[in-house]
């Protein structure tokens, strides 16, 4: 059984920073991809960011250049780092695998093409 579970949410001003991190157990095989998705209220799940196992990775078009995916095998843990925030980031991440790679997609896929999700971790940012 897989689990996700995230960490490092929290409150920050616009322009600062917060790392995220998802420690993943329970994988069957090692060529899971995974990516953070999030959600602000009142609207739709959307995908932050995505890796593959190999690495490759792909961003939402709003994030690009301020956050980074990154992963350590050796800890099973999935991270994104969030530079210069803004207020339009605030919302719940949520951890996703998936054995489907679903990086080339990360624009188009939705919430119900994802097997494993975690349970969230609040980001919020103030103005």
């Amino acid at each position: 059984q897989v689990q996700l579970v995230e960490s490092g949410g929290g409150s920050v001003q616009a322009g600062g920073s917060l790392r995220l991190s998802c420690v993943a157990s329970g994988f069957t095989n090692s060529r899971y991809s995974m990516g953070w998705f999030r959600q602000a209220p009142g609207k739709e799940r959307e995908g932050v960011a995505a890796i593959d196992d190999a690495g490759a990775t792909s961003y939402a078009a709003s994030v690009r250049g301020r956050f980074t995916i990154s992963k350590d095998n050796a800890k099973n843990t999935l991270y994104l780092q969030m530079n210069s925030l803004k207020p339009e980031d605030t919302g719940m991440y949520y951890c996703v695998a998936d054995l489907f790679d679903f990086v080339p997609y990360l624009a188009t896929v939705t919430s119900d093409d994802l097997e494993e999700w975690g349970q969230g971790t609040l980001v919020t940012v103030s103005a």
